[in-house]
This record gives structure tokens, sequence and C-alpha cells, in this order.
């Protein structure tokens, strides 16, 4: 344990900040000048425990918060966060040839997001265009691909990749007598 005192102005700062509050708007909520509060900051003052209260109001936090320096931390989240299999999202086609199992997480949408696809014989997943500049990268791991975007064909083997642009209408189509099974990953 140190015997330093903590450094209350960065915590603070980064406290009315995070909730994009100015100075005035800080002093308005908790009665502290603003001269005061950019002292405080800067760590050119240590506020009285009344200012300090006033403050922990303001930026709805406890007191013990601010104090113990936790306020630059985070709260932890699980460093591995495990879903079972049952729980995968799964989206199949009318015909029943086609599933796609989504594996990003839901945050991903629309930026990155990345799905395996399970395609039987004669199976396919056509798709609209997506935003611009979207692009697809397929990895097959078993069967075989056919590969269309926009008025182009290719072949995608087992253990093949193919990358396309995905703004305009494209298409996979399993070519295999046997299922298909590919990585798929959308970036946007």
């Amino acid at each position: 344990m140190t015997d330093e005192a903590p450094l209350l102005g960065p915590h603070i700062q980064q406290l009315r900040k995070r909730r994009r509050l100015t100075l005035e708007q800080l002093a308005s909520l908790s009665g502290v000048s603003r001269s005061m509060l950019s002292q405080i900051e800067r760590s050119q003052a240590n506020p009285t425990f009344a200012t300090l209260w006033n403050l922990t109001k303001a930026l709805s936090v406890d007191i013990s918060e601010l104090v113990g320096g936790r306020a630059n931390t985070p709260p932890a989240a699980p460093a591995i966060d495990v879903v079972g299999g049952h729980f995968v999202p799964e989206i199949r086609s009318e015909d029943g040839l086609c599933t796609l199992r989504i594996l990003s997480p839901a945050q991903s949408v629309g930026r990155t997001e990345w799905y395996e696809i399970l395609l039987e014989p004669n199976g396919a997943l056509v798709s609209a265009p997506h935003a611009a500049g979207a692009m697809e990268h397929v990895t097959v791991i078993e069967g075989e691909l056919e590969v269309v975007s926009g008025a182009t064909v290719a072949r995608a083997p087992a253990h093949g990749v193919a990358r396309y642009p995905a703004d305009v209408p494209h298409a996979l189509r399993n070519l295999s007598p046997g299922r298909t099974r590919a990585f798929l990953v959308v970036a946007n």
C-alpha cells in the first residue's frame, strides 16, 4: 500500500468527459466553481470533503470509487465469453438447403460479421448488395462453392478462399454432391 494521495484531478476530469460534461455544466450540477474545478482537474488544488461530496453526487459515483482510484478502471469483463452451440443463432433458407450460423457478437453487426455456412447439395445463399465498399471473404472447409459477385463467377474449392465485392448482388452455391461447409466474413 502506498502513502501517496490519490490523483483526484485526472479521475474527476475522466469522469466528467466520460459523461460529456463541460466544466461549466459540472460546475452548475455540483455547485463548485468552474475555476476551482479547473484547478482540481489540473492537480493545482485539493478539494475539501464537501467539494468531493458535491462532485461525486453530480457525477453519480461513490466517493470511495473516486478516492480509491478506481475511476480509471472500467468494470472487468469476463476474460473468455463462451456460448454453447445450441445458443448460436441460425437462419435457414425457406427450402431448408442453406443454414447460416451467426458466429459474431451482436455488437459487431454492420462492421465485421462472421458466419458458418452449411449448404446442402444445390443449396444457395443469395444476397442483395450490402453497403458501398462491403467485401466478403469465404473460406471453404469442405465441398466446393460457386461464388457470384455481380457479373463475375468463380469456383472456390475445399480449403480455398474467395474474396469479392459484396456491394453488388452476390451468391454462394454448393457445387458438391454432398454438404458444403464454409466460414464467411462480411467486412463493411
